[in-house]
C-alpha cells in the first residue's frame, strides 16, 4: 500500500514513569497494526488531558484508535469507591480518552477500541466496569497466561459468539471466533448507547458497538492488533476500521 496521503489515526498514550521520569507511550504492537493492516498513519496523543484540545486533534486525524493498558479506569468514573482492588490507574490517560471518545462519536469519527479502550467506551457513555470477574461465580479466567514469550500472553485461547446481523458479523463473516484475551475487569453494567457484538461462552461481553453511529465505532476486549498479520478474523477488523478511516477523510476533502 502507497505511503502517501495515508489518513492520521490518534492514538490516546499511557503516562509511564521510567527512571523517575514520565513518559507518554503506545505499545508498538498497535502502531504496527494501524499502519501496516489499516493503511493508516498513526500518532501518539500525549495523556495530558485538559492541557490539549480534544476539537484540535479531532480535526487534525480522520480516526481514533484506543489501546490496551496494564492500568484500569479510576473508579469514580463509574461510581464505584477506588481501593487497591482496582489498581494499577492512570488517571492521566481517563483525562484524555473519556471526553476524546465522546467527541468523537459526537463528531463521527471513526473509533476502534480495545481491552482498556473497549472499558473506556463504556464508562465514557455511562456504563460500569466489574473488576477481579474470574473471581464471580460461572465465569472464566480471563487473564493473559503466565509467560515470558508474547506469543503465549497473547495466545488465541476461547471462543466467542457474534451477534447475528451485528457491525462485527458483517466484517468477520463468522458466527464464532477464537480470540486472545488479558482482561481482568470487564463490562459490567452496559451503556445505554452501546449494542452487544460478541460474548463468550460464560456471559462476559466481548465487543461492543455505539448505537446509531454516524460512521464505524466498534470495541473489542480482546486483541484484534496482535494477530493482524496472520488471524483472519484480526485482520479483518483493522481493514474495516481502516477503510472507514479513508472513508471519512474523503468525505472531509
Amino acid at each position: 500500500m502507497s505511503h502517501t496521503k495515508r489518513p492520521l489515526v490518534a492514538i490516546p498514550s499511557d503516562l509511564k514513569t521510567i527512571n523517575n521520569v514520565s513518559w507518554h507511550a503506545v505499545s508498538e504492537q498497535y502502531l504496527i497494526a494501524a499502519a501496516e493492516i489499516a493503511g493508516l498513519t498513526p500518532i501518539i496523543i500525549p495523556a495530558m488531558g485538559d492541557a490539549i484540545s480534544i476539537d484540535t486533534v479531532l480535526d487534525a486525524v480522520d480516526g481514533v484508535l484506543l489501546s490496551g493498558a496494564v492500568s484500569n479506569i479510576y473508579p469514580d468514573h463509574y461510581g464505584v469507591e477506588a481501593d487497591s482492588t482496582y489498581e494499577p490507574f492512570d488517571q492521566a490517560r481517563d483525562a484524555t480518552t473519556l471526553p476524546l471518545i465522546r467527541k468523537a462519536i459526537e463528531k463521527g469519527v471513526p473509533l476502534l477500541a480495545i481491552c482498556r479502550g473497549l472499558q473506556e467506551l463504556n464508562v465514557a457513555l455511562g456504563g460500569s466496569l466489574a473488576t477481579e470477574i474470574h473471581e464471580i461465580d460461572g465465569r472464566n479466567d480471563h487473564r493473559s497466561p503466565t509467560s515470558d514469550i508474547r506469543d503465549e500472553c497473547y495466545r488465541l485461547s476461547h471462543p466467542v459468539t457474534i451477534e447475528p446481523d451485528s457491525c462485527l458479523a458483517t466484517i468477520i463473516n463468522a458466527q464464532t471466533i477464537t480470540v486472545n484475551s488479558l482482561h481482568r475487569q470487564a463490562i459490567d453494567n452496559l451503556a445505554p448507547g452501546l449494542s452487544v457484538e460478541a460474548m463468550a461462552e460464560d456471559g462476559t461481553i466481548e465487543a461492543v458497538s455505539v448505537k446509531d453511529a454516524k460512521t464505524f465505532a466498534l470495541g473489542t476486549q480482546w486483541h484484534p492488533e496482535y494477530w493482524a498479520k496472520t488471524d483472519a478474523p484480526s485482520r479483518r477488523i483493522f481493514e474495516a476500521f481502516g477503510d472507514a478511516v479513508r472513508a471519512h477523510h474523503q468525505n472531509r476533502d
